[in-house]
């Protein structure tokens, strides 16, 4: 890998909702139309946290009062993107209200709220990505 490192962050969102966990997964407009948790680049002067809530509220219209961050459960991420090293900080967030409405941005065509076996199957190519949804949902099980 060679260049600067991309930082982004985000939150894996879930939900109790019909006797489940279910997480959030948002389907990009672009590429090959992957599906991923709400995250993106940090901006100057931001911290990754600050960077995950903000991306969150712009990519699936879902702002702070909406969700409760669970600080016990934080996940980096290292990856290479095009050639650049790419960093991800996920923290782990539960929807307050299950009923409360996704609103997409223009960067997503869809989004759905899947179990854990669901979420495997939607993100098989990324393996990293299913181990922290595992673990995250270990977690849950154990913590919450």
């Amino acid at each position: 890998m060679s260049g600067k490192s991309v930082v982004a962050a985000g939150l894996i969102i879930f939900r109790r909702f019909s006797d489940e966990i279910q997480y959030l997964l948002l389907q990009t407009s672009y590429g090959e139309k992957h599906w991923t948790p709400p995250k993106g680049h940090v901006d100057p002067g931001e911290s990754e946290r600050e960077t995950a809530i903000r991306e969150t509220e712009e990519e699936a219209g879902l702002n702070p009062t909406d969700y409760t961050i669970i600080d016990s459960f934080h996940k980096t991420l290292h990856y290479e993107v095009r050639g650049k090293p790419k960093r991800v900080e996920y923290w782990l967030s539960e929807l307050k209200d299950p009923n409360v409405k996704v609103k997409l941005s223009e960067e997503h065509i869809n989004y759905e709220w899947l179990n854990i076996h669901d979420v495997m199957t939607y993100i098989s190519k990324y393996k990293d990505m299913q181990e922290v949804l595992s673990e995250a949902e270990n977690h849950i099980k154990s913590n919450l």
